[in-house]
Parts: C-alpha cells; structure tokens; sequence
C-alpha cells in the first residue's frame, strides 16, 4: 500500500519564478555578442571563399582532419563570446539584486529608527525632566538637613551668641600668667565667640569690611585660634597663585551629624562625603602641587592637622547650624579640597 501523499499547508508562491521569467529583455550585451559572432562567422567564411578560389579547382583542398580543426575555428570563438556574453549579463543581475536589496535594508532601517525615535524621543524630555525634579529635591532636601536647627527661645539665641568657640584646652590656665589679687589674664579679654570665629575663618569679603576685620583681628588675639586663622591665610595665599579661590568652588553639603562623626575621630567611606569640593582642575592642581612643592605640601599638613584638632573642640558646644555655617566658609572649603586631595577622609 503506497504511502499517502502529503500536501504542504503553505501554497508556493509562482509568481516570483515568472517574473524571472518575464524580466528578460535583450540588452545591449546580447546585442553586442550577436554582432561579434555575425562579424566573425563572415570573416571566416570570406576567408574560406577566397583560399577556395585560388586553388582553381572550386573546392577546398582539405582533408577530413583539416576541416575538423576548421569548424573548431570557427565556432569557438562564437562560442566564447556567447559565455562572455551570459557572464556579464549575470554579473549585470547581481549588481542590480545587491542595489535593490541594500535600498530594502535602508529602507527597513530608515523606517525601524523613525519609530524608535517617535517612541522614545517622545518620552526623552518627560524622563529627563523627571531626573531634574529628583535631583533638585534630592539637592533641597540635603541643603535642608545640612543647615536645619531647632526654634530656640531669645535666651537661648542669646547665650549661643555670648558662649566662647573654643573650650580652652586641659592646663591651658596654668600656661597664663596670673597678675597681682590672682586674677588670671585671660579673665581680662571676653572670649572669642562663635560668630567672630566663623566670621573670622570666612576672612573679610572686601577691604570695607570692618566687621570681617573687627573678628578676625579678635580672633588672632585668641590663642586657640590664631593658628587656624594663620595656617587657613597661608593655605588660600598659596592656593590663589594658580588660580583657586574658594569663592568659586561651592560645595556639596554634609550633614553636622557626619562632621560630628569625623570630629570624634571616625574615618571611613562614609566620610568621603564630606571632601565636598569636587571641582577636577583645583583638585589635580592642589594634588600636582603637593608632590613638587614642599612648601606647599608642609604649609597643606600644617593646616589639615590644625583644623582637625580646632574643629573637634569646636563641635563639643556647636550647634547644627553653626557646624554647617563654618563649613561653608573659605577656611571649611580649603579643608574640604585639601582633604580631599590628600585622602583626608578615607
């Protein structure tokens, strides 16, 4: 019992083979290669004619042998033009096939980026507006912690303002020479409070300044210090000659809470946050600088060292705010360059 045929679901397609079979017009290559054969098929034959003729026989004096070497004489190079002929017309063909299919492929991908683009270009501009909204509130939201102090009574503002910068250091009162009733000379000059500190460590904004002036000469009076303001003055002096001024270096913020922490000694990744100073140019200056200068790189130790030390007597009686408000001064922006050009805070 024969096995039953099987039909294929999918009808093929004829129409493909007879438009093969329709766009098949003489060109001028058949053209060409029927006037070579005709031209030599008359060539030959005259020939012939003419070497009959001299003979004065009226026949060909050629054996069996002679005349097979003759039709191969003259019907090769026919046939040769023929497959020279067919050669070049498939070659045609090709490069015609290879034109059309690369105009489809342009085609397909012209069409496959206008709608990717329709698709997504759309939606680009609502995205990246949603990436800024986030990143300004991110921003807002940092400024925010950085700076957010709780609502204090008058007499508390009061007593912040009059309370001195600096707890004195241990055996600090032995170092001062006593005068005559025992009253002890630091007893006879108010100390230093935290809004002239920080005033003082901003240094004057220009040379009207008189109240920039009046803290900073008060806190070169003070002996805890004097040192940061002159290390801080040494530092920018430097700095200035390439070109870094802190007044163009705006910081990214910490929280007091991570300044609290690296008062108290903690180092660590966390910390890298607080090297708020990321601008690439002052950074690789600051860094070049460091390794050929060594004026410069002891003048950087000096004053990372000083602020370090000021800075964690500092925070023991600051509040958040005033944390955050000598940060952002020049002498807090030095800090934060140079810390983090030197690994401070790793």
């Amino acid at each position: 019992m024969s096995e039953p045929e099987r039909k294929d679901p999918r009808p093929i397609d004829l129409g493909i083979f007879a438009r093969r079979v329709e766009r098949a017009p003489i060109t001028s290559i058949e053209v060409v290669a029927a006037i070579a054969s005709v031209l030599w098929l008359l060539g030959t034959t005259a020939f012939f004619v003419f070497t009959s003729t001299r003979d004065g026989q009226g026949q060909a004096s050629v054996n069996s042998g002679n005349m097979v070497m003759t039709m191969i004489a003259i019907f090769m190079p026919v046939a040769l033009i023929g497959v020279a002929a067919m050669a070049a017309r498939s070659a045609r063909v090709m490069k015609e096939e290879s034109e059309r299919l690369q105009a489809a492929v342009n085609a397909m991908r012209h069409t496959y980026i206008q709608q990717q683009q329709s698709g997504i270009i759309g939606m680009k501009p609502e995205v990246e507006r949603k990436l800024d909204e986030i990143a300004a509130a991110q921003r807002k939201t940092d400024a925010a912690l950085a700076t957010f102090t709780s609502i204090r009574p008058a007499s508390r503002e009061q007593a912040a303002r009059e309370k001195s910068a600096l707890a004195p250091a241990a055996g600090a009162e032995q170092e001062q020479p006593s005068l005559e009733l025992g009253t002890p000379a630091a007893e006879l000059s108010p100390p230093l409070s935290v809004a002239d500190f920080i005033r003082a460590l901003n240094f004057p904004e220009t040379p009207e300044d008189k109240a920039g002036f009046r803290a900073l000469r008060r806190a070169l009076q003070d002996r805890s210090s004097a040192q940061l303001v002159q290390a801080a003055q040494d530092v920018l002096t430097l700095l200035s000659q390439d070109g870094i001024y802190m007044d163009d270096l705006p910081p990214d913020r910490a929280r007091p809470e991570i300044w609290r922490r690296f008062a108290r000694g903690e180092r660590g990744k966390e910390m890298a946050v607080l090297g708020g100073i990321r601008d690439r140019s002052s950074l690789a200056l600051a860094a070049g600088r460091m390794r050929q200068d060594t004026i410069f790189r002891d003048c950087v130790h000096h004053f990372l060292r000083l602020f370090d030390r000021t800075f964690s007597e500092f925070e023991k009686t600051a509040s958040d705010q005033e944390i955050a408000e000598l940060t952002d001064t020049r002498t807090g922006r030095a800090f934060m360059l140079l810390g983090r050009a030197t690994g401070t805070f790793h």
